[in-house]
């Protein structure tokens, strides 16, 4: 089993940023592919953003490309998301996951999950 702690979330306004941590722990060996999603009120688990952990190969949903980046730090177990511009649309509950194969843009394809945390940008 993988455990994930989401941090970092938090009230911004429009245009402004935030970054948040995923930390793992637990069987992280077992870890291959980590990835963010986001859930508004009403609406399905989207895609945000994913890295391979050996690779680093990444992947970002189009809504976010150019204002996201995802990132690594393989030594310390934890995954980043440096969220800039940031718009009202991207209000959301945001979770971390991880899986034994490399990142894929599907949240099916996950194993563990964190709890999540929220993010909420005011116009």
């Amino acid at each position: 089993q993988v455990q994930l702690v989401e941090s970092g979330g938090g009230l911004v306004q429009a245009g402004g940023s935030l970054r948040l941590s995923c930390a793992a722990s637990g069987r992280t060996f077992s870890i291959s592919g980590m990835g963010w999603f986001r859930q508004a009120p009403g609406k399905e688990r989207e895609f945000v953003a994913a890295i391979s952990k050996n690779s680093g190969r990444t992947y970002y949903a189009e809504s976010v490309k150019g204002r996201f980046t995802i990132s690594r730090d393989n030594a310390k177990n934890t995954v980043y998301l440096q969220m800039n511009s940031l718009k009202p649309e991207d209000t959301a509950v945001y979770y971390c996951a991880s899986q034994k194969f490399i990142a894929t843009v599907k949240p099916d394809d996950y194993e563990d999950w964190g709890l999540g945390t929220q993010v909420t940008v005011n116009p």
